[in-house]
Order: structure tokens, then sequence, then C-alpha cells
């Protein structure tokens, strides 16, 4: 079961993952994990200086690594699957193909940042976002669904954001962020305005880099002590 562990987290790292964590999925309806108990999640990250230019408004070098991101966890989630599925197990690849964006519906089924906090590796902010120690919320993320017999990293059901930290939401473009502190029964909506935030989002995508009809900002990203703690020490 480790040796598999090793394999996967090795395969992954070495196509440029930054980090893979293993999270048991049993306690989640099995409509929204198809049925398969474990959850691999695995992550990237932008680079320092990146974020650091989106303090006062997006770019379209954020915009691109955006992209670039994206593309790379596809191709890795699917690697993973792949790699699975060749040993005798089944494995789902949670790419943006399979399960979107989250941009049209305002949500996705089984979000990747819930993989990811059953799998340790971080905790869902102020913001809605996932953060996590070492990289703030400069991350993106996917997944891989599967019934191998991995072993698992105990969850994260609470903030680690703390009651005074008010960093994202005092500085949200749109006053979209409630300031409510996460645990894992509350829902996405109570945390945050999706519909403001993507309003506003696209609004400073157009002035920021001329990105019309693109809904992307990054402010509660750039701001997060996290986030700022990664960049400042990579900076």
């Amino acid at each position: 079961m480790q040796d598999l562990n090793r394999l996967i987290e090795a395969e992954l790292l070495a196509r440029g993952a930054v980090r893979v964590g293993f999270g048991d999925l049993r306690g989640l309806p099995a409509e929204v994990r198809e049925g398969l108990p474990v959850g691999i999640s695995v992550l990237v990250t932008y680079p320092p200086e990146v974020i650091c230019g989106i303090a006062e408004l997006p770019t379209q070098e954020y915009n691109d690594w955006y992209d670039l991101l994206n593309e790379r966890l596809d191709a890795l989630v699917t690697y993973g699957a792949e790699l699975l599925r060749g040993r005798g197990y089944a494995a789902v690849a949670q790419t943006r193909e399979r399960v979107g964006t989250g941009e049209q519906e305002n949500c996705t089924t089984l979000p990747h940042k819930t993989v990811a906090t059953r799998a340790g590796m971080g905790w869902i902010g102020k913001s809605a976002l996932l953060i996590t120690e070492q990289y703030g919320s400069a991350v993106r993320l996917s997944s891989i669904l599967t019934d191998a017999p991995l072993q698992t990293t105990e969850p994260i059901d609470e903030s680690r954001c703390g009651k005074w930290c008010w960093a994202c939401r005092t500085d949200c473009p749109a006053k979209a962020i409630r300031g409510k502190l996460w645990n894992v029964g509350v829902e996405r909506d109570e945390l945050v305005d999706a519909v403001a935030c993507r309003e506003v989002a696209r609004a400073r995508a157009k002035q920021g880099f001329g990105g019309d009809g693109i809904t992307i900002c990054g402010k509660c990203i750039e701001t997060c002590p996290y986030t700022r703690g990664y960049t400042m020490q990579r900076g």
C-alpha cells in the first residue's frame, strides 16, 4: 500500500506536481465520488512573481499561468489515472473536460478543494479557496478518484485562518467575502457571494489586461498572509 503511494507521488512529482495527497472520501455521498473511496489531490503553484504582479489588477501573465497550470493538471491527473488503471484499479481523472470549471453552474459536484481537505493538503479560507500553509492560496488543484488501496492522510476539517484575520475580506474588490470561518459543515455560499465575485472579476480582468469576458481577479489570493509568506520567501 505504501509502495503504491510512493509510486504515484513520485511519478506525479517528476512530471510537475508540487504536492500530492491521498484522502479518504467515504464520508462523502457515493454519487459525488462515483462510488470510489479514495481521492488523490494534485497541487501545482503559481510563481511568486506572478502573484506579486496582481496586487493592483489581474494581469495577462496571471491569466496565461492560470491556463497553463490547468493544462498541466489535466495532463497530470490523466497520467495518474492511467497508471492506476494499468495496475488493475478503477480510476477517474477529474479533468476540466470531465467535470467542467464551475463557471456556468457556479459550482462543481465534487470540488478539487474538497478532495484536498480530505487529503490533508489545506483548509478552506474565508475566501472559499483552499489555503495551504506553505503556498497560501497561490495554487491550482485537480484530483483523481480511485479504488486503489492507498494509505490516506488525516483530513483537515476546520479553518486555520483564525478569527481575527480579515485580509481577504477587507481587500476583496467585490466585497463578496462574508468573513465566516469554514468547517466541513459550511457551504460555499455561506463564505462568499459567488455572483458578486464573478461580476467584479470580469470587470477587473477587462480593466487589467483587456480580458473581455474573462473571469479572473486573484486579489484574495495575493493578499492572504499565507500567500504573502510564500511570495516573500521565494521572492
